[in-house]
């Protein structure tokens, strides 16, 4: 059985690249084969830090889009990686309910996640209630609740939609914020986190020690959580 993990979340700027990025690099740690496709045109995050294992998508275009189903179907010993960039829904869902991939799905073995990254805005909670209201108990969840901005979701724990999430069986994980001026560093040396973590010869604006080293813990934080929850 192969699983398709969505990384998404329509607003931009909530952390969804990030969250991806650390997925790849969680699954290269532990040495879990996976395909990474990304759907971002004008930044490609997941491209630019992971190209040996991501693929460019586009989003809007049948073909490139069945092209996850297929490696999914192809390779059911690997994970597929999917980083959705900004303002897609809309697109993914009319692939989705026109080409019926959550049936197709089902009849290949395929389960599809959607790990909805989320800040403590109104927006993320929108789009998980229009997420349940679509697919229901047809998709898997992932809550992620990021911490980048910060530890206050009020809104989304008020909404009522978390406990329609948890009903369906959803899982809720938080990342914490990584230091941004080592975040900072990272995005501008272009260094995967595994680069991020060790001594980095290569780069004028390397990382010191402790640097390094917050990197260290943040990342045995995140990996705790996405073990939890499971690949």
């Amino acid at each position: 059985m192969s699983n398709i993990h969505l990384i998404g979340g329509e607003k931009g700027g909530v952390g969804k690249s990030v969250v991806a990025r650390v997925l790849a690099q969680f699954m290269i740690d532990k040495k879990t084969p996976f395909i990474g496709f990304d759907t971002d045109r004008s930044q490609g995050s997941l491209l630019r830090f992971y190209t040996d294992y991501v693929s460019p998508t586009i989003i809007d275009n049948y073909e490139s889009l069945d092209a996850i189903i297929e490696a999914a179907s192809a390779n059911p010993e690997q994970r597929i990686l999917v980083d959705l960039a900004a303002q897609t829904h809309h697109p993914l869902a009319k692939w989705i309910d026109e080409s019926d991939v959550l049936e197709l799905a089902e009849e290949l073995g395929i389960t599809l996640y959607y790990w909805n990254v989320m800040d403590s805005g109104k927006d993320c909670v929108d789009l998980l209630d229009k997420l349940l209201n679509q697919y229901g108990s047809r998709m898997k969840y992932i809550l992620v609740q990021n911490q980048l901005r910060d530890d206050n979701f009020t809104l989304l724990e008020s909404s009522g939609v978390k406990e329609r999430a948890l009903a369906l069986n959803a899982r809720v994980i938080t990342v914490k914020r990584l230091h941004p001026p080592v975040m900072n560093k990272i995005d501008g040396n272009s260094s995967s986190f595994w680069a991020a973590r060790n001594k980095d010869t290569e780069n004028l604006n390397t990382l010191g020690l402790l640097e390094r080293q917050r990197v260290k813990v943040w990342l045995r934080q995140v990996y705790e959580q996405i073990q939890w929850v499971g690949l």
